[in-house]
């Protein structure tokens, strides 16, 4: 009994895990997480790999991409912190907004599109940098 009853949690466990890691905007934020953790070590090759064919095409050798993101992009090259914002999906693509409080102490929103890959992975097309008006003072 004790043991059907454990068989039947890792179950429900495993389908819970295979069901997040199914959801597209769950691997969209997965990509865009590790992408900026590749932009904070510094490490050119990982960034670049969350690349969309897209962008790949505009930007064909890594350390031309990685400078063009240090300069057009510097706060999601050195984000102080970062969080989530809303997400949709539009047909297969992934648009997703990162709410970014860049290392100036401005606010700013990064508006990313992702798109799928034919083995099911999905890679950053582009990304629009907003900067946010500032909140109330606390």
């Amino acid at each position: 009994m004790m043991r059907a009853i454990s068989v039947a949690l890792c179950l429900v466990l495993a389908l819970g895990v295979g069901r997040t890691l199914a959801d597209p905007v769950d691997r969209a934020k997965s990509v865009i997480r590790a992408q900026i953790q590749a932009f904070i070590e510094d490490d050119a090759e990982a960034a670049y790999s969350f690349a969309s064919p897209g962008i790949r095409a505009k930007f064909p050798d890594q350390a031309v991409f990685f400078e063009m993101v240090k300069k057009s992009y510097q706060h999601l090259y050195r984000p102080g912190n970062f969080a989530f914002g809303r997400s949709k999906r539009v047909g297969d693509e992934v648009i997703q907004e990162v709410l970014i409080s860049g290392a100036d102490g401005k606010d700013w929103t990064a508006i990313y599109e992702l798109v799928p890959q034919p083995d099911g992975s999905y890679r950053i097309n582009g990304v629009m940098m907003v900067q946010t008006a500032p909140g109330p003072a606390l």
